[in-house]
């Protein structure tokens, strides 16, 4: 049930701060009245809970997911602002925090919170900044109430993973093990979240990210596969687990999946996911986010194994495939994909169909170029004949479609998972590996087949890898995932270079002719035309401008702005950005 009150939107455990709005800028405020006040504490601390972001639709527009060519020559240069993660000003607030809480008259247990809460916030803070851009340096006290990092050096890498780990295990003795969903407290940070959270940065501190010339075989993954199977054996004990139903894994919320999650509630706060996602006939204008033909290709079939696999029962050829994309899929698909001639009851509209067809379809959903409907679609730079249905709320009208209030899930069970069986498998153990991915799929609905494999056959550590990638891509799609792992484990060669596409359709007879405009926009009216009603041809998106990802080597570890360098003679830049410093723990 969702809460009734939030100060400003975000946690109910402050619903009873009537002064809180006495901070009115977080950067000026009076730390002898903030670290006096229970109230007042807690407003300062839920004013840094924002880093934990919210919904993004096109989360997953840097990967091969969505429509849309992030990657162009230059997308990321010294002296432009792209990808660049220098958080400073969040950095000083809470080691402020730090500093004033000690000073103030709280009770000690509050204290603790606080301070476990805080600690937590930093190494986050930091560790988004070494995913960034490697070591950084790691201010531990507030240099100068107003400004921060002043002419101080970068610490190494490595020195920075070591103090993001101090910092998070000094947070997990202080902070309360577990906050159930019923607690008033639910929303703020607690220890199996850190614990969760610690073993995903050494899981990065192991990668091929940070170690290049070791990737698979250096000491720091045997460390990360102690404190992942410690995560996830921990909070497996403590109910955590898969829901029932993939649909669920937002629509329903505070559920076992659930590890960590960012509280949303209309009308104080509301995120931007559906209508960002909706066909534009049923939002607040065209959609910004629509998954590609590449990735509609990589979700397996119902027995586990992808379409032009020869060993699957579901075997089609290319041709065969794009004419019947919808038959017979992972139903992880249905979940996540809507498509043309899909049963799609948005609005509450009983029996409603989604049609993209050029002509037939409304002008703010049709994608296409189909020459005999007489019209030119207005989408083909943004569209590609799908939209996205995970996580959405159909319930809501086209004038609400703004209310969307979904809590936002920063960590799921599934993620614990996914960690602990790469570290298994790079440490020896594909076993545990593979029942986790067969978990996962026995979870998604898909058939266990005669040999109860799910349809994986990898047996070897390169293909167990290989799966574990594949399987997350298809379980976590539009969360924001794909582009980091495989960052990550150094394959962005896989999107350096490539293209994407979206699929037109064109309604057609029984006899494969093409139908007449006006009878099938007809038809259309009363959802009577289906999938199977329609032939479907590729078409590459965008279809002007650039339209090739360029993503170069150098983009593994991404620059320090030439800005800051100015401001700070003692740091480095980056080596393979004309710099002398090295990111890597080698």
């Amino acid at each position: 049930m969702k809460k009734l009150i939030y100060l400003f939107g975000l946690f109910t455990f402050l619903s009873s701060c009537s002064d809180v709005l006495d901070i009115e800028d977080i950067n000026n405020y009076s730390p002898e009245a903030v670290w006096n006040d229970e109230n007042l504490a807690n407003a300062y601390m839920v004013n840094l809970y924002s880093m934990f972001g919210n919904w993004n639709s096109g989360a997953d527009k840097l990967s091969q997911q969505l429509a849309g060519i992030e990657w162009y020559a230059d997308r990321i240069t010294i002296s432009n602002g792209n990808f660049k993660n220098w958080d400073y000003s969040r950095i000083r607030l809470i080691n402020q925090a730090l500093i004033d809480v000690e000073s103030g008259t709280l009770p000690q247990p509050v204290k603790d919170n606080i301070i476990g809460q805080a600690l937590f916030m930093r190494a986050y803070t930091y560790f988004n900044m070494v995913k960034y851009h490697g070591g950084v340096p790691y201010i531990k006290i507030p240099q100068d109430r107003y400004e921060d990092e002043l002419n101080v050096p970068r610490n190494s890498t490595m020195e920075c993973f070591d103090f993001i780990q101090e910092d998070i295990d000094k947070a997990i003795e202080l902070l309360p093990e577990h906050i159930v969903s019923a607690s008033s407290e639910y929303g703020k940070i607690d220890g199996n979240f850190a614990l969760a959270f610690k073993a995903k940065v050494l899981l990065y501190k192991a990668s091929p990210q940070f170690n290049p010339s070791q990737p698979w075989d250096n000491a720091y993954w045997q460390e990360a596969h102690t404190a992942n199977k410690l995560a996830y054996e921990s909070l497996l004990g403590q109910g955590y687990g898969l829901v029932d139903d993939y649909a669920n894994i937002a629509l329903e919320e505070r559920n076992k999946e659930v590890v960590f999650s960012v509280i949303n509630t209309y009308p104080n706060k509301t995120a931007a996911w559906d209508h960002g996602v909706r066909p534009g006939s049923e939002s607040r204008g065209a959609a910004s986010a629509c998954p590609t033909w590449e990735f509609v290709k990589e979700f397996p079939m119902k027995d586990g194994r992808l379409y032009n696999d020869p060993l699957s029962i579901y075997n089609m050829s290319d041709e065969e495939f794009l004419q019947n994309y919808w038959k017979n899929r992972d139903p992880r698909f249905d979940k996540s994909i809507v498509w043309n001639g899909k049963t799609y009851e948005v609005s509450g509209k009983t029996g409603r169909r989604q049609y993209t067809a050029l002509g037939i379809a409304h002008e703010l959903d049709d994608f296409g170029i189909n020459p005999n409907a007489n019209t030119n679609s207005t989408n083909l730079d943004r569209y590609t004949g799908f939209f996205i249905l995970k996580n959405s709320l159909l319930n809501l009208t086209q004038a609400e479609v703004q209310q969307y209030d979904l809590d936002y899930v920063v960590m799921r069970f599934a993620e614990v998972m996914f960690n602990y069986a790469e570290t298994a498998n790079e440490t020896g153990d594909s076993g545990t590996a593979l029942s986790i991915l067969k978990q996962i799929r026995e979870r998604a609905g898909i058939e266990p087949g005669t040999d109860g494999n799910y349809g994986i056959t990898a047996s070897s550590r390169e293909e167990v890898r290989e799966a574990i990638l594949a399987e997350k891509n298809i379980e976590f799609c539009f969360e924001g995932f794909r582009f980091w792992d495989l960052r990550r484990l150094r394959l962005l060669d896989r999107l350096n270079g490539t293209t994407k596409e979206g699929v037109e359709a064109i309604a057609i007879e029984a006899d494969e002719s093409e139908m007449a405009i006006g009878k099938a926009r007809g038809l259309a009216d009363t959802y009577e035309l289906e999938e199977s009603n329609f032939k479907y041809s590729v078409l590459q998106v965008p279809r002007s401008g650039v339209q090739t990802s360029t993503l170069p080597e150098n983009y593994y570890f991404f620059p320090i702005q030439k800005g800051v360098l100015d401001r700070n003679t003692a740091l480095e830049q980056n080596i393979n950005w004309g710099g002398t410093f090295d990111p890597t723990l080698q």
